[in-house]
């Protein structure tokens, strides 16, 4: 260790009480985080890149400072999709420090990682509070069936009104109208159940309509119409 000429001079000071770094909650615990390692938590965040054309939602599951479990979704970007496979390889087995200095491909994924690692060393999780946090394979039970993420997609003009294209539930195949041409109600496909119905070799047309919902004001619209043609 160097020290200045001033400091090598000056005659030392007792240092008073040390009481630590404040206690942080973690997993139904409180911990005075001095290492990575006292580091745990599952949580969400969200990151975007510099042109803002595309967002990541970045799921951790963290225990002991090492990442035991990635979730890594996009939006906006067909370049953002293949940087999020790579991610879901490079994140687990990593610390959070070494994750937090690792280029994760694409910016938005990045930022994430930064605004989840301000989250987690400052004991703001989704699991500050649950006794021993989630189990690895929660980010999976965020997905819900067919293991997709919830996506919602909408389009309006002023001349035309909305049309939703796509919401928690699935593919949005038909609008219900009420007799003021107001959407009252929805027809959706889940594609993640028509999916798995399809690779079980379940016929099409019986897959279609095990995957097939509504939702709203359906039993007597005045006009239904195809939101993508209509």
């Amino acid at each position: 260790m160097l020290y200045s000429a001033e400091v090598e001079h000056m005659c030392p000071v007792a240092k008073g009480a040390y009481h630590g770094p404040a206690p942080i909650p973690e997993e139904g615990k409180w911990v005075q985080a001095k290492e990575i390692s006292d580091i745990s938590g599952y949580t969400h965040g969200i990151g975007w890149c510099a042109p803002q054309q595309g967002a990541c939602k970045l799921s951790l599951n963290v225990k002991e400072g090492v990442i035991e479990e990635a979730l890594v979704e996009t939006i906006g970007c067909s370049g953002m999709t293949h940087s999020a496979a790579m991610a879901a390889e490079i994140l687990p087995g990593k610390t959070i420090l070494e994750a937090l200095n690792t280029d994760l491909v694409c910016d938005a994924i990045n930022v994430a990682m930064r605004e989840l690692f301000l989250q987690i060393v400052y004991g703001r999780t989704q699991t500050a509070f649950s006794e021993d946090g989630l189990p690895v394979g929660a980010g999976l039970d965020d997905l819900g069936k067919g293991l997709r993420s919830m996506i919602g997609t909408t389009y309006g003009t002023k001349a035309k009104g909305a049309r939703y294209l796509e919401l928690a539930q699935g593919y949005v195949t038909q609008l219900a109208l009420n007799e003021r041409d107001e959407i009252i109600g929805f027809e959706y496909v889940n594609l993640g159940v028509l999916a798995d119905l399809l690779k079980k070799d379940v016929d099409a047309k019986e897959a279609m309509g095990k995957a097939t919902g509504r939702y709203g004001q359906w039993d007597n619209p005045a006009k239904v119409i195809d939101p993508r043609h209509e």
